[in-house]
């Protein structure tokens, strides 16, 4: 064959070629059982042959390879794309700083500015999330403070009270403050009603029919005066009547400025010497 017959020959070759990925698929037929070393030729256009000339082997050789997506530093998926989400991981994943701890002196200027604005008793768990220093600190450096003013005698106290911190009048100036405050006007709570607290305050959780055998008259209006003021308040009923509970608040323990109802003086120095005959005669 000519050089001119050989170059029409791969024109040819060429203009019939078709890339890989653009021909079409077939599924492979199964090889022939009757040679095992041998199987059926897939189908499709035959790979070109080129032959004599090696540049235009290197050309075609070239032109049949398809293009490969490398893992570039700015690729989509890329190996640097990776390593920036995983450094990104890192950094979102690192723990936050704790906050700086308070010396001393501040710790107990920001305890004292917040109890003098707080309407009730505050917790030490409450006031180590505002301060954000651990609640350990925090019990003893409210210690020191309370013992703090009673050394220097101040006209008001720290201590606690239901289940909180409190500055609180101290009781000797007890008589000027409700002059200050009342100034003439009181409202105090009749016989009554203070009978029937003490009643609920030392038998707790108690029915109103219990509270009315021991005071041996109807307490009912007297109950819905004391829960109307915050001073008691329902807590179930009782499994067996089915009648309403009662208890004092925690405004009554502020009130009386007691941490809890154990703090309540005990009765027994209250009562008579024939309290055993007074109860036998009465049943």
């Amino acid at each position: 064959m000519s050089s001119d017959e050989r170059r029409d020959s791969l024109a040819d070759q060429a203009a019939a070629w078709v890339p890989p990925w653009q021909r079409p698929t077939a599924p492979s037929p199964a090889p022939e059982t009757g040679d095992l070393g041998s199987s059926a030729p897939p189908e499709g256009p035959e790979p070109t042959k080129i032959s004599g000339d090696p540049e235009r082997a290197a050309e075609s050789a070239a032109a049949d390879v398809p293009p490969v997506e490398t893992g570039g530093g700015e690729g989509k998926g890329g190996r640097g794309s990776s390593a920036k989400g995983a450094a990104g991981r890192r950094r979102g994943a690192a723990a936050p700083e704790p906050p700086p701890e308070l010396d001393d002196a501040e710790l107990r200027g920001a305890l004292e500015a917040i109890l003098l604005v707080v309407d009730e008793p505050v917790s030490e768990l409450i006031l180590a999330q505002v301060l954000e220093q651990p609640a350990e600190r925090i019990g003893p450096t409210l210690d020191e403070i309370a013992a703090g003013y009673t050394a220097a005698g101040h006209g008001f106290e720290l201590r606690r009270a239901a289940g909180g911190w409190r500055l609180y009048t101290r009781p000797e100036y007890a008589t000027y403050v409700e002059r200050f405050v009342l100034d003439g006007q009181s409202v105090r709570l009749t016989q009554a009603a203070l009978e029937t607290l003490a009643v609920i305050a030392y038998k707790q959780p108690v029915t109103r029919s219990r509270i009315s055998a021991i005071r041996g008259v109807n307490c009912d209006g007297v109950i819905r005066t004391l829960v109307s003021r915050g001073l008691v308040e329902e807590c179930g009923t009782e499994p067996d009547s089915g009648a309403f509970l009662y208890r004092t608040t925690t405004m009554f323990l502020e009130k009386l400025g007691l941490n809890s109802v154990d703090d309540l003086p005990p009765l027994a120095p209250f009562l008579p010497d024939d309290v055993e005959e007074l109860a036998d005669a009465t049943r």
